[in-house]
């Protein structure tokens, strides 16, 4: 069953997609900010992060490159999840290191798909 650590802090959001995405087979670990994200992406090694852009503490941008440039924890995918739909945005979710990019409000079978495919490319 693939782990997939959720980072997010509207509520709302974190139950909905966490509901979700258990009913699909996934195990998820919840964090409520860019800190806590970090902090349990190296305790928990997640097999992907959903990692909110907008985030209390550390935003999901500063959050996603710290991940990213730590050995321990480069190697686990990213999908970024934002409300900022703007070209550049995506473009900027990318050069954080991200391996994805999906906009909110989430579209449950296109996240599924993204996430699917990151977890396919990361176990190959």
């Amino acid at each position: 069953m693939p782990r997939i650590l959720l980072v997010e802090d509207q509520e709302m959001n974190r139950d909905m997609l966490s509901r979700r995405l258990t009913k699909r087979g996934y195990d998820i670990d919840i964090a409520v900010d860019g800190a806590e994200g970090i902090e349990k992406a190296r305790s928990g090694n997640p097999d992907l992060i959903l990692m909110d852009m907008s985030l209390p503490v550390i935003d999901g941008w500063e959050a996603t490159r710290t991940l990213k440039a730590d050995a321990a924890t480069s190697s686990i995918p990213v999908i970024a999840l934002t409300a900022h739909a703007m070209s550049t945005d995506r473009e900027k979710a990318l050069a954080a290191g991200c391996d994805g990019y999906e906009t909110k409000p989430v579209e449950l079978p296109r996240l599924l798909e993204a996430i699917e495919k990151v977890l396919a490319g990361a176990g190959s």
